[in-house]
């Protein structure tokens, strides 16, 4: 065989893309899926989770994981280049001309009315320049479906990537409702940022939607026949605000005037 022939056999060299997910993080369920294995995040994941954890803490733990997997979630976002000056070290009245970066996309966040609200601040921290439109959805206990009671999202969209922000992912009825909206709205990149996702909703999720992009700090095995997510850590709302449901009778009562049971006696 002579050189040529062995040449034209020869395959061409091929390039690879570094992959952008970081050492810290694992996506099992595609490229586009980034689970936490970071050893500090799933300290606090207890932490969120336990039945000992106030309000107080609840919110500033919530507020810490949310800034790290935020700050895993926006590293595929582009920039520009932009002239800037730098004070001089030695003469402060100097200024020396250079090349910065400014983000390139018109950033949208997207918090699921009422626990969503918790992680909008460590959001705004990194992307101070998005924007932020609250959608408000409560589930239909009979059917476990979502129900849309506030929207607003302007009537015209001038964003480039969206970032869901909803602590927990648990049937994903809701999740995959909102991801819907924002695609008809004219969203051509969408992120959901969620602290837990039970492996069921998120593979739900992305059978409708496989293009989304979903940052998560963990995956739950469990949901129980309501669809609550097991082991979970409770409804994120009250948790985040310290509120617990009122009974049905008393919701019109002024809290002093409310029945009080044997237990509250005692105490």
């Amino acid at each position: 065989m002579d050189d040529k022939t062995s040449n034209d056999n020869k395959e061409a060299p091929t390039t690879t893309t570094p992959s952008k997910v970081e050492p810290n993080f694992v996506a099992p369920l595609g490229p586009n899926v980034h689970v936490s294995r970071h050893p500090i995040l799933a300290h606090k994941l207890s932490v969120l989770r336990s039945s000992s954890t106030p309000p107080h803490s609840f919110r500033a733990v919530l507020r810490e994981i949310t800034f790290h997997l935020a700050y895993e979630a926006t590293s595929t976002l582009s920039t520009r280049d932009v002239p800037i000056t730098v004070p001089s070290s030695s003469n402060s009245s100097n200024h020396v001309d250079a090349i910065g970066q400014k983000l390139r996309e018109r950033v949208a966040l997207i918090p699921i009315l009422r626990s969503g609200l918790g992680m909008v601040d460590p959001m705004l921290e990194l992307v101070n320049g998005a924007t932020v439109h609250h959608i408000g959805m409560y589930k239909n206990k009979s059917n476990m479906m979502p129900v849309q009671y506030y929207n607003r999202l302007p009537k015209v969209c001038d964003v480039d990537v969206a970032y869901v922000l909803d602590p927990l992912i648990a049937t994903s009825n809701t999740i995959t409702s909102v991801v819907g909206m924002l695609k008809k709205w004219g969203v051509s990149e969408i992120h959901v940022l969620s602290v837990i996702a039970s492996r069921r909703g998120l593979s739900e999720l992305l059978k409708r939607h496989p293009g989304v992009h979903v940052t998560l700090g963990t995956l739950d095995d469990g949901l129980s026949d309501d669809g609550d997510l097991l082991p979970g850590l409770g409804d994120a709302g009250d948790r985040l605000y310290g509120t617990g449901e009122v009974g049905e009778d008393d919701d019109l009562v002024h809290v002093s005037k409310r029945k009080r049971t044997m237990s509250d006696l005692g105490n």
